[in-house]
């Protein structure tokens, strides 16, 4: 019992002291973790409102471009401009945050100016669309809306953003394009200008009357209330086929007419044609009847003679000499 009061004397002051040691680094912890926690709750709250401003600042940016009288019926524009100012926001926001985190935003940036080559170099396509985005924007070779064919594909354009050009076809289907292939490749804007041609290719019979026929399509033509006046319908022959002459008709239209225009009178030119008595020849499939003739026997085969034995010739004879006396 003697030796154990000792230790016990000793053991609760080294208790003590620890005690009194640990108790600045848990008050440390304790003002650390209220630091995060505040800090976290404040980029919480500027994240919120980066987002709430990204939105605000894109809705009057909208509003005032749509005030602009050159911009006001132009969707591509303020669309483009719409987005990069979204962006923009949000970059600042992202900004905010790291600072409020404690991140030191100034090193970020030195160390990306220092790797701004391999940067590049590694976002080259990326930053080609937007280089391209730009371009495309202030050349303006098609805007929202319209019909464009570009890299093999045809649809109605429907954004025009910093890396992308969104379409959709007749069937509905959505085509995302790159804009540097768009910048790239050769542009068709079948609906960039007010009026548009219809070509529509007839085919008639050697024996028709051809004067006659051109005079059937051109009354067709005319007699289209949405056929423009101005060029005038023309109807000629324009080629000599194997089978049928050749005769096209073309008449200018408005360009959202185009499509019910032409089959419009592809219908009435095939009619009109009928009703006068052209003929319109088509291919024909003529059935012959045929007989083989039977097939003739197989061929005997001839066997070949077997070669005669030949004698060997006979061996030359030995003269023996003899010996004189």
């Amino acid at each position: 019992m003697a030796t154990r009061i000792p230790i016990l004397s000793e053991v609760i002051p080294a208790g003590e002291g620890a005690m009194t040691i640990d108790a600045p680094m848990i008050a440390r912890m304790t003002d650390l973790a209220g630091d995060l926690a505040v800090n976290l709750s404040v980029a919480l709250i500027i994240l919120i409102a980066t987002v709430l401003a990204a939105r605000w600042i894109s809705g009057i940016t909208r509003r005032m471009l749509s005030r602009v009288a050159g911009f006001r019926n132009d969707r591509t524009v303020i669309s483009f401009v719409v987005q990069v100012v979204r962006v923009v926001v949000y970059v600042v926001g992202f900004i905010a945050v790291l600072q409020r985190l404690g991140v030191q935003t100034t090193s970020i940036i030195a160390v990306l100016g220092a790797a701004s080559l391999a940067v590049g170099l590694a976002l080259q396509g990326t930053l080609s669309n937007v280089a391209a985005g730009v371009l495309l924007l202030v050349l303006r070779p098609y805007r929202v809306g319209d019909v464009i064919e570009v890299g093999g594909a045809t649809g109605t354009v429907q954004r025009l953003d910093l890396f992308v050009t969104q379409m959709s076809n007749a069937n509905n289907h959505k085509i995302v394009v790159p804009n540097s292939r768009v910048l790239g490749d050769v542009i068709i804007n079948l609906t960039g200008q007010k009026t548009r041609r219809i070509e529509v290719l007839f085919a008639v019979g050697y024996t028709a009357n051809l004067k006659q026929a051109c005079a059937v399509l051109s009354g067709v033509a005319r007699a289209h209330e949405r056929v423009l006046t101005d060029p005038e319908p023309w109807v000629g022959v324009t080629d000599l086929r194997d089978s049928a002459v050749e005769v096209t008709l073309q008449a200018w239209v408005e360009v959202d007419d185009w499509w019910q225009v032409r089959a419009d009178l592809i219908q009435q030119g095939k009619e009109a044609l009928d009703a006068a008595g052209v003929e319109i020849p088509f291919p024909h499939q003529v059935a012959v009847a045929y007989d083989p003739p039977a097939p003739g026997p197989d061929p005997v085969e001839q066997t070949k003679p077997e070669p005669e034995p030949q004698t060997p010739p006979p061996a030359p004879r030995r003269r023996r000499l003899g010996r004189k006396a």
